[in-house]
């Protein structure tokens, strides 16, 4: 069996989704102006820089401090209730024919994100996928987050994730494919046989260049139910894309001997 495995932030959807929920985290009373701003600093810093372990790291530990005492039942029912609104319109057209592409296959499509499960879970379902893969928050016994995670869903952490998922349900990885965005996702990539560098930051750029990893460029925010049918011509570029990638890295391996 084979899998594809999707991030979800500037991959499947055009901006981080923790961001993007800010509105109706600050319109329950979760989180203040001052809060807002900073998220959407930082979103501007990660469009325009990409993220490393090290922004990753500090990204992780603002969240945990921002959410302790959330009840964990509250904020997945505040996705529930916007997640048409407010993630759904920024959901990329090129992401929803990959999937399409990828079920029509056999395949199975997870989406593997450092975001928390309660935005991620509902999400996957959103676009039809198999199932989620994403960061575990630790609750306390009145099932509010403590601060801390059972689970942080990046870097080598989704290739270990990966590949655990993979020897449960049968999934051969060499034949299975991923897409991101980001440098930190390398693991991600080396963990299967196709990786395609989604919206690359410049270091994910570099590195898909050195090793042949083919690039592709999303740009058409759509709402899933209000697309046409899935563009043929999108899906034969990306097989066409694929085809040229594996040839280069096959004219660069070095001779067996």
């Amino acid at each position: 069996m084979r899998a594809a495995f999707f991030d979800l932030d500037k991959t499947i959807i055009a901006k981080p989704s923790v961001v993007a929920l800010s509105g109706p985290l600050r319109a329950r009373g979760f989180i203040n102006k001052r809060v807002v701003a900073r998220a959407i600093w930082g979103q501007l810093l990660f469009l325009s820089f990409g993220a490393d372990d090290n922004k990753m790291e500090k990204i992780r530990r603002d969240m945990l401090k921002i959410s302790a005492g959330w009840p964990a039942d509250d904020v997945r029912q505040i996705v529930d209730d916007t997640i048409h609104d407010v993630i759904e319109p920024l959901i990329f057209d090129e992401a929803l024919e990959l999937i399409d592409f990828h079920r029509s296959q056999g395949d199975e499509v997870w989406i593997v994100s450092s975001s928390p499960e309660e935005i991620v879970e509902p999400f996957a379902t959103l676009v039809g996928a198999t199932g989620a893969i994403a960061s575990r928050a630790l609750v306390d016994e009145d099932n509010c987050y403590t601060g801390e995670l059972e689970f942080f869903c990046q870097g080598p952490n989704k290739a270990v994730a990966m590949r655990e998922l993979a020897e449960e349900r049968g999934i051969d990885l060499s034949e299975s494919s991923a897409y991101s965005d980001s440098e930190t996702d390398v693991p991600m990539f080396e963990a299967v046989g196709h990786p395609y560098a989604v919206n690359p930051d410049r270091e994910l750029r570099a590195i898909a260049h050195a090793r042949g990893w083919p690039t592709l460029v999303f740009a058409k925010p759509v709402r899933p139910g209000t697309r046409q049918r899935p563009k043929a011509p999108f899906i034969v570029g990306l097989v066409a894309l694929a085809a040229v990638a594996l040839l280069r890295r096959r004219r660069s391996a070095p001779p067996s001997a």
